[in-house]
């Protein structure tokens, strides 16, 4: 069945009818209804920033300065929250599938046309984990391409892309050669590849995705991109490959951490081995020691006051992976569900500024709204929100009632030549791609480093 939008304005009519703003935030972690009230406030402002219902908006994307993988991240919490508080919600389904499906390109491997100037690894991969979010929930799969085979066709253009003449291997940040930051490598752009991987064998029970998991880890923890600094973990955010990777960015993001913990807590729950549960409990252990201010997030690196519009969107991502891991590696929930809970708590008591009175803040260690509001401190809030309750639903695999439809190949018969880092992109065309992102470097090597643009 395919879900479209006849009538957008009716859509806003509807969403702005299910949800009241007529009462402050007011929410117990942990407790479904109670964090299914909070959140659907949090959502209405999510929406707000969503050009999909607005007249003449691309459906898929939201409002500027919010870019492409912004979007990614932002479909992936509203996914959730539908499948926890509003799975009988046909208005809301029709918005995420339209935006998801939308967005995945002429060849389904999430490279769309209107992004192929610019788009990074990383931004892809962002998709490819809401993509899986899908197949996980038991999202209903388009009749054409289903959410699985796209998400194997993320994988597949991904790996195809392993780089092993520069640095012994790694994926570089950005996927084409007239971007400025090919020459960088990142952990942000292998996490997803090695998250995307550990979900996929897991969900299928096919060996060859955990190798390539196992790939991507050995080669962050020999490239240096993983170190210890004395008994703790240190994700490092990249490095040129000029010097062979060996001079490293040395900021820290909580997405990045959360993105490997939670691949960690995948490839436990399929092999079953203590060494992912290990590694899942070290990676934690430095999360908690450094993105945390009295039991509640933050994003240590940048805050207060010097967050730019991609960092103050990193806690979304960070929550949902901790949320995930309580469930795939219950031995965890000692180590996180205090902190989710505290987070939540705090997050909900943010959402008090605005002309609503219920718009989110940036800093949850504020006492109320800290006057600071976008699309990242909504997604943020919703999802440590949600990551409280994430125990009370299936996490689904082929095995226990996953119906998502497989294809292996999916992806590697592109006439488009993804793969090798190809388009057919006139000159004039690379050089304004090549001005757009050189601003971006030139951030990232001063140690300020965000997804690409």
């Amino acid at each position: 069945m395919r879900f479209t939008f006849q009538n957008r304005m009716l859509s806003i009519v509807i969403l702005s009818l299910y949800i009241s703003i007529t009462t402050a935030l007011n929410l117990t972690a942990g407790d479904k209804d109670s964090v299914c009230e909070a959140a659907k406030y949090v959502v209405q402002g999510e929406l707000n920033y969503y050009e999909g219902i607005k007249y003449g908006g691309t459906v898929g994307e939201f409002a500027s300065p919010n870019y492409w993988w912004n979007a990614g991240e932002a479909f992936g919490g509203l996914l959730d929250y539908y499948t926890f508080c509003e799975s009988d919600n046909k208005t809301l389904k029709s918005l995420i599938y339209e935006g998801m499906y939308h967005q995945a390109g002429e060849s389904y491997n999430y490279i769309p046309s209107n992004q192929s100037m610019v788009e990074g690894n990383d931004d892809q991969g962002v998709w490819g984990l809401a993509v899986m979010e899908a197949v996980e929930r038991n999202f209903t799969d388009p009749t054409e391409h289903s959410w699985l085979s796209m998400t194997q066709a993320i994988f597949n253009t991904m790996e195809a892309r392993w780089d092993t003449s520069h640095c012994g291997g790694g994926l570089r940040w950005q996927i084409f050669t007239w971007n400025s930051g090919y020459d960088y490598k990142n952990s942000i752009a292998n996490g997803c590849l090695f998250n995307i991987a550990a979900r996929l064998a897991r969900y299928t029970r096919n060996e060859s995705y955990a190798k390539v998991a196992e790939k991507v880890w050995d080669w962050m923890e020999d490239v240096g991109f993983m170190t210890s600094d004395g008994d703790e973990l240190v994700l490092h955010d990249g490095a040129k490959i000029g010097d062979n990777c060996t001079d490293v960015t040395d900021k820290k993001w909580s997405y990045t951490y959360g993105i490997f913990i939670a691949g960690c807590a995948y490839m436990y729950n399929y092999t079953e081995d203590s060494v992912w549960l290990d590694r899942t409990h070290e990676i934690i252990e430095a999360a908690n020691n450094y993105f945390f201010k009295n039991d509640i997030m933050y994003e240590t690196t940048c805050m207060p006051d010097h967050c730019n519009n991609d960092q103050r969107s990193f806690h979304s991502l960070f929550a949902r992976c901790l949320g995930i891991t309580t469930v795939l590696a219950p031995d965890t929930v000692s180590l996180l569900q205090d902190k989710l809970e505290k987070s939540a708590e705090a997050a909900a008591q943010s959402c008090s500024g605005g002309s609503d009175g219920v718009t989110c803040g940036e800093d949850w260690t504020h006492s109320g709204w800290d006057g600071i509001y976008g699309l990242g401190e909504q997604m943020s809030a919703l999802e440590v929100m949600l990551a409280t309750i994430v125990g009370d639903f299936t996490v689904y695999t082929k095995n226990n009632g996953g119906s998502s439809k497989s294809d292996p190949t999916a992806g590697t018969n592109t006439e488009d030549e993804v793969n090798k880092n190809v388009l057919n992109i006139s000159t004039k065309d690379k050089a304004g791609a090549g001005v757009l992102t050189a601003v971006v470097l030139g951030i990232v090597l001063g140690g300020s480093a965000w997804m690409a643009i």
